[in-house]
C-alpha cells in the first residue's frame, strides 16, 4: 500500500469506524509507556536547566512501581503520563535508572532498599492546546502529547510527515505516548516535531498539525491531544 502524497490543503478525513477498523496491539503497555515518556521529559527538562550535566536516564520502572499505586492513578485507571510526572514532582524524586531494576523486569528489590532519589520539585502545567504548547517550548525542551495512531499510515507517513487517516483504507490503532520537541512549517503548515513510543520503541514524526479527523466513537480530533509539560523547579 503507498500513500498519496502530501497535501498541505486536506483538512479532515471522515469514517465511520468499523468494529473491524480498530487494531488490536496486545504488545503495548500503557503503564510502561507513560513512564518511559515522564522519565525521558524530566531527563530533558533537567539537562535544559543544567540540573544535570549530561543526559541523565531516570526510572521508568521505579514510576510503573510506586506511581502505579499511588492515589491518583487508582482513580484514573491506568497509569498516565500525567500520573508519573506528578508522583515524581509531588513525592520527592526517581532514582537514576541504574539505581533500579530495568523496566520490565520480574526481579523487585527487597522492601528494605531504598535507592537514592534525586530529588525533583516543580509543577505539571497542562496546556489546553498547541498554541499554549508552542508558547511553552520557547523555556522548555519538550512537552507530553499523546497522539491518534492509524496504521499502516504511521509506518508509512511520506518524508516522514504524519497526517493520521486521510480517506483511504485504515485501522485505528488508539492513542500513544508522545513528545513534542519542536515545530516547523512545510509547504506553509505547521507540523509538530514528534517522537511516539510505537511498537515499544521511539518513532521521529513530523506531525501535520492542520489535519483533523471524524473517527466513530472518538469524534472530531486534531492528531495531538492531552498536553502536559514537566515544570522543574531550580530551588
Amino acid at each position: 500500500m503507498a500513500l498519496p502524497p502530501y497535501d498541505p490543503n486536506f483538512t479532515i478525513a471522515f469514517s465511520i469506524g468499523r468494529r473491524e477498523n480498530f487494531e488490536n496491539d496486545p504488545e503495548h503497555d500503557e503503564s510502561a509507556s507513560a513512564a518511559i515518556v515522564a522519565a525521558e521529559l524530566i531527563s530533558s527538562a533537567r539537562l535544559a536547566l543544567k540540573l544535570d550535566s549530561v543526559h541523565t536516564e531516570y526510572s521508568a520502572q521505579y514510576l510503573v512501581d510506586k506511581a502505579g499505586s499511588s492515589r491518583r492513578r487508582r482513580r484514573r485507571g491506568k497509569l498516565t503520563v500525567k500520573d508519573c510526572l506528578f508522583f515524581a514532582l509531588k513525592k520527592g524524586g526517581i532514582p537514576k535508572a541504574e539505581d533500579w531494576p530495568p523496566l520490565g523486569s520480574e526481579s523487585k528489590p527487597p522492601s528494605s532498599y531504598k535507592p537514592a532519589l534525586v530529588s525533583m520539585k516543580g509543577e505539571v502545567i497542562e496546556p489546553k492546546d498547541m498554541d499554549q504548547v508552542r508558547d511553552l517550548l520557547v523555556h522548555q525542551p519538550a512537552a507530553g502529547a499523546k497522539l491518534h495512531v492509524f496504521s499502516p499510515h504511521i509506518e508509512l507517513q511520506q518524508d516522514a510527515i504524519y497526517c493520521g487517516s486521510s480517506g483511504e483504507y485504515t485501522r485505528y490503532v488508539g492513542l500513544r505516548d508522545a513528545i513534542i520537541v519542536g515545530t516547523e512549517k512545510i509547504q506553509g503548515k505547521s507540523m509538530a516535531i514528534v517522537k511516539v513510543w510505537y511498537k515499544n520503541k521511539f518513532t521521529f514524526l513530523k506531525v501535520a498539525l492542520s489535519r483533523m479527523f471524524f473517527w466513530a466513537g472518538v469524534g472530531p480530533s486534531e492528531l495531538l491531544v492531552d498536553f502536559c509539560v514537566p515544570r522543574l523547579s531550580i530551588d
